[in-house]
């Protein structure tokens, strides 16, 4: 049986949704932010030193990060689905949209969210310098390279229905939370072709029923 250490608004929504879209028996441990931190609880570092989510266990073997646990399910159980065939124009765009979902499009996003969090966070004090320096961050680098991205994005869908092509992949997937989580940071209109894609994959019935295992999960 495969087992899904599943932390509450994370990329590991993916995962479910994937072994979803297998038609793959497995069971979800479910895992909970701290309510003021965001952060992960302790007990993930029992199962990874580092605490992060999510982590696959299957048998004897446990995978860790989500661009690799996708890669061994599909290796492992995928039997050739939700994957171009190797060769193609469409395998290599699947491979790319594979590793830039985490590589490349995560790093703004991610930035995005610290420098909004710090003035929060900041003393009394010192939060005024805080949140001039955190607002200068972030309207001088961090939107423009957002922006940058979602452009690249919408530019991107224009050329096929999906990410590698015209056949739902693996790479929809992964690249599902990028594009969730942006819509949070940065606004889509005039990106129809973005918000095409969000209402497509979230109509899919593995992705509904991915929600259902899961719980709450805030982008959806």
């Amino acid at each position: 049986m495969i087992t899904v250490h599943h932390l509450n608004n994370s990329r590991s929504q993916r995962v479910l949704w994937l072994l979803e879209e297998l038609g793959l028996d497995y069971q979800v441990k479910r895992y909970e932010r701290d309510a003021k931190t965001m952060l992960a609880p302790a007990e993930l570092r029992a199962i990874h030193p580092l605490g992060k989510s999510p982590v696959v266990d299957d048998g004897e073997v446990r995978v860790a990060e989500t661009g690799a646990i996708v890669e061994y399910l599909l290796d492992t159980h995928g039997e050739g689905r939700l994957r171009p065939t190797p060769g193609t124009a469409e395998a290599r765009r699947y491979t790319y949209w594979l590793h830039y979902a985490e590589g490349s499009a995560m790093t703004p996003l991610l930035l995005k969210l610290v420098f909004g969090q710090l003035p929060k966070r900041a003393p009394g004090l010192v939060k005024p310098i805080v949140n001039a320096v955190s607002n200068k961050a972030q309207e001088g680098f961090i939107d423009p390279q957002i922006a940058a991205h979602v452009a690249y994005w919408e530019a991107e869908l224009s050329k096929s229905a999906w990410f590698a092509g015209d056949q739902f992949s693996a790479a929809d997937i992964m690249m599902s939370f990028p594009l969730e989580a942006g819509r949070s940071r940065a606004p889509y209109d005039g990106r129809p072709r973005i918000e095409a894609f969000l209402a497509a994959i979230h109509a899919r019935p593995a992705y509904q029923r991915a929600l259902e295992r899961g719980g709450p999960y805030a982008y959806a």
